[in-house]
């Protein structure tokens, strides 16, 4: 598994431009919540330019779901994951910290812009036509549609956590039953998060 502390990257202004860019379009994709681009984020940012590692990129995802607040935060983890790797690490001092709250800023402003924009608009024109059929065609598809992405998104964060040395049966037992017991039961998601934290610690995924 890659070490966390020791990945540094070089970024130069049109990394950063380009960083912006990609999340501005991400935002205008982000159906149903940022979390169905998940499997576009981890394609661009650790495949791509290997600005995270996978661990990184799940970390910021499974720390921003267990924490309080708005379920977009995990953006803001991964911008300041990037900001932290162009400086150097968590001990590159006072500029590492910087280009954390830069990339913070540039994640969460791409991010939130466009989406914010289009959905003001286009819920105060839905409302006005919501008896259209064309309207509630357009809600009834849209429905299969972020069910996909969520697998995709949950696809891609089981898949890049396996560690080979651990079957790879034990990671998609783990997601089947997580995947069973948020369908049909009502058990709080935190549980599943320290659940899942316990099998981790155990070395089971």
């Amino acid at each position: 598994m890659t070490d966390l502390t020791n990945l540094t990257i070089v970024m130069h202004w049109h990394d950063w431009l380009a960083l912006f860019g990609q999340y501005m379009l991400l935002s205008l994709l982000s159906i149903s919540g940022a979390i169905t681009t998940v499997p576009d984020m981890h394609r661009y940012l650790v495949d791509q330019h290997h600005w995270l590692t996978a661990t990184q990129l799940n970390s910021s995802v499974a720390i921003a779901q267990a924490a309080p607040g708005p379920n977009v935060l995990f953006v803001a983890l991964m911008g300041w994951n990037v900001g932290l790797n162009a400086g150097g690490g968590i001990g590159g001092g006072p500029q590492a910290w910087l280009l954390g709250l830069l990339g913070l800023t540039i994640t969460m402003a791409g991010i939130m812009l466009p989406s914010t924009t289009l959905t003001y608009i286009a819920t105060r024109w839905a409302r006005r036509n919501r008896t259209r059929r064309e309207v509630r065609a357009f809600k009834q598809g849209m429905a299969p549609v972020v069910v996909g992405l969520l697998i995709a998104t949950g696809w891609i964060l089981s898949n890049t956590n396996h560690v080979s040395v651990t079957p790879a049966w034990h990671v998609w037992a783990v997601t089947g039953v997580a995947g069973l017991i948020v369908w049909r039961t009502r058990i709080h998601l935190l549980w599943m998060l320290g659940a899942g934290a316990a099998l981790g610690a155990l070395g089971f995924v």
